[in-house]
């Protein structure tokens, strides 16, 4: 207890520091109640405290929802025909009408509109066949139009589902399965970039991004913490990679996230909330939602106000911070877009207006035949087809390569998938991690690991030989795991009476454990297993030199 207390006395003087750092106007006695409060509302944060009992009074809760902007995987642009590209020169990849020239019209790209009902499909929303386009009108440099295209009124898709689930539990082994319903889908056009010179005070616009397509998903607040954001934004990206439709890459921009952030007591009405701008990986979404939450909990306790703010998060601090206060409702003047007509989808081709060319409609019932298996489905068929374990499944789809890497090695070996599982995850993931390597930079190709496997299997070697070749083949990948054996005389030695000598040998040289088998304490055998090993080089049957030990040894 006097160890426990200490640490928490510690952490509250820590506490007590940032609040002087980021409120300077608070008092002492209020820094005080303050950290008193955030020590009792700490474990608020993580999700498993979120559930209240009957006889506890209502602690304030966290209610997150998230907006996803999403770059749709296309040649072009959404209304034009410039390529898309995200390392070209500035300002290399734009048209006359991303640069807003007058007389200039928007041209609709059918793989956009295609991607976006793909999507609404995969997230089980239901797609209108109608849908309208409008202009959100607001005043930034990199927005040369002075307005955006987007669907504010009548959305691609609407009243979706995401299931989604994480890692719980205390060993962080168990699958937690939750669902957070998607509010609509629309489509929109993506704004350029500013580029801040603070050395020269000024600022540059690349328009390279401006009028790329987008597509903006709008979650329901269903979740309540920042693992659980981080878990459906995670899911997200894997169906979005599944289908196509986005790269998914955060640190690129095609993925985008926005978190609005609010506090409450259950039954009571939601709080103010805050919104948390231009958030570009999953890690980060948690750190900031929690943090978020955490702060938003000490000002109410304290007797203060949540502001309706915008704010940004950094990831060197963990902090947010204010940009901007959304108290005066700001007027976008949405209107609709005279220049596009209403975007129709078909349910077939028999219903699609006759005359019309087939590749200027979309059609659901071609865009369904085309969905892939997405990854919840990746999950329960590898479970039922491989029984391996649900969190196992879990790891191997959320690595981008691993499952195909595992089941192309299960494919071509003779070892079971269990025993497939514990090498890819363990000797592979574990070396692949340690020099942030993808899969798909793997020195050790999925036939490599099967070959390693098979001799393995076929009793050519050892358990403790097998990984040793396993290193050498991650240094030398142009060699075989039976090369690797050849050269180095790896292989099992298979002379009985050369063993016999070896285990005759360790058992005269160690009496005292000799002896203190035969009184009973049969765990010294394995020292002496140990001993043999070393003798041996890892090359013998474990099992034939536990038989002889014992014969020895009674």
């Amino acid at each position: 207890m006097a160890g426990s207390s200490a640490g928490m006395t510690a952490l509250l003087c820590k506490m007590n520091k940032q609040i002087a750092i980021f409120y300077p106007t608070i008092t002492s006695h209020q820094r005080h109640s303050w950290c008193v409060i955030r020590r009792i509302c700490t474990s608020v944060s993580r999700c498993q405290s979120q559930a209240q009992t009957k006889s506890a009074p209502q602690e304030l809760v966290g209610v997150v929802g998230l907006e996803i902007h999403a770059q749709i995987h296309s040649n072009t642009k959404l209304f034009s025909g410039s390529q898309v590209g995200f390392q070209a020169p500035p300002n290399s990849l734009v048209s006359f009408f991303d640069a807003s020239l007058p007389g200039t019209l928007p041209v609709l790209n059918r793989r956009c509109v295609e991607a976006a009902v793909m999507t609404g499909l995969a997230l089980n929303c239901t797609i209108n066949r109608k849908s309208l386009f409008d202009r959100k009108h607001y005043f930034y440099a990199d927005l040369p139009a002075g307005y955006q295209i987007t669907q504010q009124r009548l959305p691609i898709a609407v009243d979706g589902t995401l299931t989604y689930s994480h890692l719980g539990g205390r060993k962080r082994n168990t699958v937690v399965t939750k669902s957070v319903r998607i509010k609509q889908i629309q489509l929109e056009q993506d704004s350029g970039k500013s580029l801040h010179d603070d050395y020269r005070s000024q600022t540059l616009i690349d328009l390279n991004r401006a009028g790329v397509g987008l597509m903006e998903l709008v979650m329901e607040p269903d979740m309540s913490c920042g693992e659980e954001a981080a878990a459906a934004v995670r899911e997200i990206q894997l169906i979005l990679q599944a289908l196509g439709t986005c790269q998914g890459n955060m640190a690129e921009g095609q993925l985008r996230v926005d978190a609005n952030v609010s506090v409450h007591r259950p039954g009571d009405p939601w709080g103010i909330r805050t919104e948390v701008k231009n958030i570009n990986s999953a890690r980060n979404l948690a750190r900031a939602i929690d943090y978020e939450i955490q702060r938003q909990m000490v000002v109410l306790e304290s007797g203060g106000t949540v502001q309706n703010e915008t704010r940004s998060f950094d990831g060197k601090t963990g902090h947010t911070i204010p940009m901007r206060d959304k108290e005066g409702l700001q007027d976008y003047r949405f209107m609709p877009e005279p220049n596009l007509p209403p975007l129709m989808v078909y349910e077939s081709c028999s219903t699609a207006p006759p005359g019309v060319a087939p590749s200027q409609v979309v059609v659901l019932e071609e865009v369904r035949e085309r969905l892939p298996e997405l990854p919840s489905v990746r999950r329960q068929r590898l479970v039922e087809t491989y029984g391996i374990l649900p969190e196992h499944s879990f790891t191997l789809v959320n690595e981008d390569g691993l499952m195909d890497y595992f089941e192309a090695v299960a494919r071509e070996t003779k070892a079971g998938p269990r025993k497939v599982i514990g090498w890819v995850m363990n000797e592979l993931q574990g070396l692949l991690h340690q020099q942030n390597l993808s899969v798909s930079q793997s020195p050790i190709s999925p036939q490599a690991l099967a070959q390693l496997l098979n001799l393995q299997e076929n009793g050519q070697i050892s358990s403790s030989v097998a990984k040793q070749v396993f290193q050498e083949l991650w240094k030398t990948p142009g060699k075989t795991a039976q090369q690797i054996v050849k050269e180095q005389d790896l292989g099992m030695v298979n002379d009985s009476t050369e063993i016999h000598r070896i285990c005759q040998k360790v058992v005269d040289s160690h009496p005292d454990q000799v002896q203190a088998i035969r009184g009973g304490n049969k765990k010294v055998l394995n020292k002496l297993m140990g001993l043999v090993q070393k003798e041996t080089k890892g090359r013998a049957d474990p099992v034939l030199i536990r038989a002889i030990l014992e014969e020895k040894t009674s």
